[in-house]
């Protein structure tokens, strides 16, 4: 399975005197599951390697002139764990997503009739991300029914599912 790094580039915020901390942070909690990122600095940011790798992720750096730093992040041990839909073997063509859920605080079956509420007024080829508490192991049938796709697994913690679903073609039905 092969997905493209997020890029993030913090120097025009570095460059206003801001902190990208927070930035950075939530570019890593939207993530796909087993996603890359690739942080652009204008200074080698090490205090960010101890925090990436309590995170569960590895990284490479690499200088690119001018005192700026490229820093991909990867993350250890998750790709393998990545559930798909049937047929997808990767996550290359999808966008980003569109909207986001944050569903880890809702009991059974809230996620799943909010996530089906979601997507039904999303566009063909649209994504959406969500958090869960647990794996949404009867959400996936009612997604394949309605010709939707969908890539998640846990987080480093291993408590809060991650689940992206890209939106099927209207009408389109998996078996139909």
């Amino acid at each position: 399975m092969t997905i493209e790094p997020h890029e993030l580039d913090v120097r025009p915020i570095l460059r206003g005197g801001g902190d990208p901390f927070q930035v950075i942070m939530n570019a890593v909690d939207n993530l796909a599951p087993g996603q890359a990122l690739r942080l652009i600095a204008s200074f080698r940011p090490v205090p960010l390697f101890s925090v990436m790798a309590g995170r569960g992720f590895s990284h490479q750096e690499e200088a690119l002139g001018n005192g700026d730093w490229a820093v991909l992040f990867t993350p250890e041990g998750q790709v393998d764990d990545v559930r798909m839909s049937a047929g997808d073997m990767d996550l290359n063509g999808w966008t980003d997503p569109v909207r986001q859920l944050d569903l880890t605080e809702l009991d059974p079956p809230e996620p799943m009739v909010r996530i089906l509420a979601a997507v039904e007024k999303m566009e063909a080829g649209e994504v959406l991300f969500a958090l869960l508490s647990r794996e949404p192991l009867f959400l996936y049938p009612e997604l394949a029914k309605r010709g939707h796709r969908w890539a998640g697994n846990f987080d480093v913690t291993g408590e809060v599912y991650r689940i992206l679903i890209r939106v099927g073609k209207p009408g389109h039905h998996v078996g139909a």
